[in-house]
């Protein structure tokens, strides 16, 4: 489900933000890119939560991603129309309108940009609403690894259809996945052996610490940095 939660603290839009590049049509989506293209190197896709792509802590973390190897994209699978800020009103309609089900089918398309592109290994890694997308594709085979933070909408049944290495980072302060869902992925995860898992529950902090945080509070950034890091080395290890 969502909750006021995936509103709080909403970022402040940019969409020249970044130091990599955005293009009109990748997979059929505006897309930002980091990272030069190699097709030997891995591809991450990073799904946004329900502000979009134009915030600058994402674009941020794709910069970063791309340092340490990887092909990067966050397409705009919210097609220029992220939540309105601060209008707790208008969530029901806009979740309506912009449900993660169409987000799982434009990854698709993203996937297959890529591998037209010559890319074999992909992973991907949501938050809050870009999680549901990503569990889809982790149900689906079609990534090969997948990081959900502090995720929305994803459920028990979600988790015991995964068929791909995921990592699961949630909230300690959290209403939308409270951390006691959080436990119970844990144990489906800890009974499915033949699927590698990593879960994990960072305290004292709430949901969408990992993407909305100001960088001046020093806190908060290394709090977020705890949990890229915890992505990043996830990607390593099983997209690499």
């Amino acid at each position: 489900m969502a909750t006021s939660q995936c509103c709080d603290n909403p970022p402040t839009l940019n969409a020249a933000s970044g130091k990599g590049t955005v293009v009109d049509n990748f997979g059929g989506l505006k897309t930002y890119i980091a990272g030069s293209f190699d097709a030997s190197k891995p591809a991450i896709i990073l799904i946004s939560d329900i502000f979009g792509f134009d915030a600058p802590n994402p674009r941020a973390l794709a910069d970063k991603v791309a340092e340490s190897g990887f092909y990067v994209v966050i397409p705009d699978f919210l097609y220029g129309d992220p939540m309105p800020p601060n209008d707790l009103s208008q969530l029901p309609a806009w979740i309506q309108k912009h449900g993660p089900e169409k987000g799982y089918e434009d990854a698709k398309l993203v996937i297959q940009a890529l591998k037209e592109k010559g890319v074999s290994a992909i992973g991907a890694a949501g938050f809050c609403w870009g999680a549901k997308v990503v569990v889809e594709l982790a149900k689906s085979g079609d990534i090969k690894a997948g990081v959900l933070l502090h995720p929305a909408f994803v459920t028990v049944d979600d988790i015991k259809e995964v068929k791909v290495p995921i990592s699961v980072l949630g909230a300690e302060i959290d209403v939308t996945t409270p951390p006691e869902v959080i436990k119970q992925f844990d144990e489906i995860l800890s009974g499915r052996p033949e699927v590698q898992s990593f879960v994990k529950i960072f305290p004292g902090v709430k949901h969408g610490w990992t993407v909305r945080y100001e960088v001046t509070d020093k806190a908060a950034v290394e709090k977020a940095n705890e949990a890229h890091k915890d992505m990043l080395d996830w990607f390593t290890k099983y997209v690499k």
